[in-house]
């Protein structure tokens, strides 16, 4: 029931599916297109029929066995290399956008801020506790004051305004942006251990088991087993062997499509300066914005200024003094 909550499971939701539809192999899969297309309420349903007898990825893409001839022979290293500098890359990119969140959220709360100035400035104008004639000198001096103080809710709620307007945009412009991109990295991260605890380590523990058969093997023949016995090992060192084929295939179809995400996170780089232009855009625009209803409200304080006969005056400008020279 939060309504923050709902809002960023939203905005995430969001971002989840415009990185799917524009990613180059997703965009063109009948599952997704029947997702975001169906209306009826039994999806998952369809779904699961669309899918049964369909093979992994490396069943059905028609490249998974050529799949090393497409790499670079240092792949290994490329690879890593890869992957620390897209660990460094997130990492700058969490800061910053959690740097920008903050100025976003600053901007939101200086409107609430700024709406209970003006709220208290009226308030105060609004009074109505009488005056003793023994408070002032001139007991129309307070009246005025109030009058004015009255009338300045309305600019500061336009100020509350302006900053809220600000912060939005530099949600929606700068942070969503931002966060649009660590999803990609993060998915890229994802995919990496993936990677590494999934077909890399099966790959290797298909090597380890098919060297402990040729030790037995070599064994049984030491030991001159049955014939049978020896047979039956050397069946299971074929069956081994086509298991480290496939293994060491699907090895290199999974470094192949991380090769793949690798160029597909240089392409989105270039969001960077519109995050950059957007983020100064606001900055001006919103600064650009403020100071006109600033500088609209200044002459309207004219008469809280009260000079040495108990009279309202108007404001020293900055070049002659400031408010609290006198």
């Amino acid at each position: 029931a939060d309504r923050e909550f709902i809002e960023s499971r939203r905005r995430a939701l969001k971002r989840f599916i415009n990185l799917v539809a524009r990613h180059p192999p997703f965009s063109e899969d009948v599952l997704l297109k029947l997702f975001l297309s169906f209306s009826g309420s039994d999806v998952q349903n369809k779904l699961r029929e669309l899918v049964q007898g369909v093979g992994d990825e490396f069943m059905t893409c028609r490249l998974a066995t050529q799949a090393k001839d497409f790499l670079p022979a240092d792949i290994q290293a490329q690879f890593a290399a890869s992957r620390e500098l897209i660990r460094n890359i997130y990492n700058s990119f969490y800061k910053l956008r959690d740097r920008a969140e903050r100025i976003a959220s600053r901007a939101i709360d200086n409107a609430s801020d700024l709406l209970i100035f003006g709220k208290e400035l009226s308030a105060l104008g609004s009074d109505t506790t009488p005056l003793p004639s023994w408070a002032a000198l001139n007991n129309s001096t307070w009246g005025t004051l109030k009058q004015a103080l009255k009338g300045l809710s309305v600019e500061f709620a336009l100020l509350a305004d302006k900053a809220v307007q600000q912060g939005k945009q530099e949600e929606n412009d700068v942070v969503e942006k931002l966060n649009l991109f660590l999803d990609l990295l993060q998915s890229y991260k994802d995919l990496c251990e993936r990677h590494e605890k999934g077909v890399l380590h099966k790959h290797q523990r298909a090597l380890h088991k098919y060297s402990m058969m040729k030790k037995q093997m070599m064994s049984a023949t030491v030991q001159n087993k049955e014939p049978e016995s020896v047979e039956q090992l050397e069946s299971r060192i074929v069956e081994q062997e086509n298991a480290i084929l496939t293994m060491e295939l699907r090895n290199y179809f999974s470094l192949y499509c991380l090769h793949q995400e690798t160029q597909l996170i240089h392409i989105y780089l270039p969001l960077t300066s519109h995050i950059l232009g957007a983020f100064v855009n606001s900055q001006i625009q919103g600064h650009k914005e403020m100071s006109k209803v600033w500088n609209e409200l200044k002459p309207k304080l004219s008469c809280l200024f009260v000079g040495p006969s108990n009279m309202p005056t108007p404001p020293l400008s900055p070049p002659e003094g400031n408010f609290f020279s006198n």
